[in-house]
């Protein structure tokens, strides 16, 4: 970690106070910042104290707090006026994966930030660099991916744009230390970024295997769960791969790979959900059926996860500073 860095002279915006945003202010927070957060529609700005309070209270349970819960809910700034963010060394966007409404967002972000702020994108799906267009000095511009929720997962995709100044996107690297996370740092922009490639390939062949009769739901899900489910958070794919020996992987990739799905159309089964208008526990029905009852308790359990399984990580600190392409 870099000692020079001091959280509590740097004060960043987060602009969009939905679930992820509100998410990362609380983040921002238990690292020390002083926030300024932007609700750009009104009805975020309505529950969003009580919302950040909650998740610092729970990061309070979790012992994740450097200082008394009241002293760290006062960093927090809570506006809906743009202009709370002038002062900031770094401005997160974390609205709708609309790039109009973003454009938009950008707009009303530089006309009141200083020239040499660093502004970030949370999208995990959007180029960087179709994104730097639309940003006055694109080279201060890049992506920081953050998981859900932010306050409590060590998952971080740091990534440049065409025109990023590699020099920011490394103070934000080390920047990101602080928040506690393992972060990564991605000099390449590709669509998607690397976390997100990696899960939607597995979505699609797992969905493959369910539409075609090979495997129900429960089969993929039990199958994930307990075999890379048992040894990601220690070692992830790679190190896995030279744990378990290497001389047979070549003969396998030459049987699966054919094997495996490579179809670009979304799966049947996930657009007849979605044209029910299905939003799994959060409707109660999905690629699974649930209770109200049973839909709250997923809630309350993957809290309870977070925190166990964000303690588990720390006890295997295998660091590496990754930089990726």
């Amino acid at each position: 970690m870099d000692e020079t860095i001091q959280t509590s002279e740097i004060s960043v915006g987060v602009v969009g106070l939905g679930l992820m945003g509100s998410s990362i202010v609380a983040a921002l927070l238990m690292a020390g910042h002083p926030v300024k957060a932007i609700a750009p529609l009104p009805n975020e700005l309505a529950d969003a104290l009580q919302r950040i309070t909650s998740q610092l209270q729970h990061g309070e349970e979790a012992e994740l707090l450097t200082q008394p819960l009241e002293k760290t809910v006062a960093l927090l700034t809570l506006s809906a006026d743009y202009g709370e963010l002038h002062d900031c060394r770094l401005v997160l966007e974390c609205v709708t994966e609309k790039i109009p409404i973003k454009q938009t967002v950008y707009e009303k972000i530089a006309a009141v930030v200083s020239t040499d702020t660093v502004l970030a994108s949370n999208t995990s799906a959007i180029p960087i660099s179709m994104l730097q267009q639309y940003v006055p000095n694109p080279e201060r511009f890049m992506g920081v991916h953050w998981a859900e929720p932010a306050y409590m997962t060590r998952f971080m995709e740091i990534t440049c744009g065409t025109h990023t100044s590699v020099a920011l996107a490394d103070w934000v690297f080390r920047l990101a230390h602080h928040w506690k996370k393992e972060p990564t740092l991605l000099r390449k922009d590709i669509r998607g970024f690397v976390t997100n490639r990696l899960m939607y390939a597995i979505y699609r062949e797992g969905l493959h295997l369910v539409e075609t009769g090979a495997a129900s739901l429960d089969d993929v899900d039990k199958a994930f769960r307990y075999d890379a489910g048992s040894w990601m958070t220690m070692m992830g794919i790679f190190r896995r791969m030279d744990y378990t020996g290497l001389q047979d992987y070549p003969e396998i990739f030459r049987r699966i790979f054919p094997q495996l799905s490579n179809s670009e159309a979304v799966p049947k089964l996930m657009q007849h959900l979605v044209d029910r208008q299905l939003r799994g526990t959060q409707s109660a029905q999905g690629l699974y059926d649930y209770t109200e009852e049973e839909a709250k308790e997923w809630d309350k359990a993957f809290a309870v996860f977070n925190k166990d399984i964000y303690q588990l990580a720390a006890r295997y600190p295998f660091r590496t500073d990754q930089r990726i392409g």
